[in-house]
């Protein structure tokens, strides 16, 4: 009865500490993500912009900061009819 959902982690912070722009790697990481799946993020800042952009995708997001440079983003998505 109880599927196992995936979970997929990404870390950015070494990309944007190289002045690498993250956004297409992430875009990759969450497109085959379904319902109940979740994406983990590790980043520098607090990626504000980045919640508006997958909440319009369905998903939900938890931001925790780790460190002074270290957030954790964790983005679930929603069971919505996608």
């Amino acid at each position: 009865m109880s599927q196992l959902n995936r979970v997929v982690e990404l870390d950015v912070r070494e990309d944007l500490k190289n002045k690498i722009e993250p956004f297409q790697k992430i875009m990759e990481a969450i497109k085959t993500l379904e319902a109940g799946d979740v994406f983990i993020l590790h980043a520098p800042f607090k990626p504000t912009p980045l919640f508006t952009v997958l909440k319009a995708k369905g998903f939900s997001n938890e931001a925790e900061q780790i460190d002074k440079k270290h957030w954790k983003i964790i983005f679930t998505k929603s069971g919505g009819q996608s």
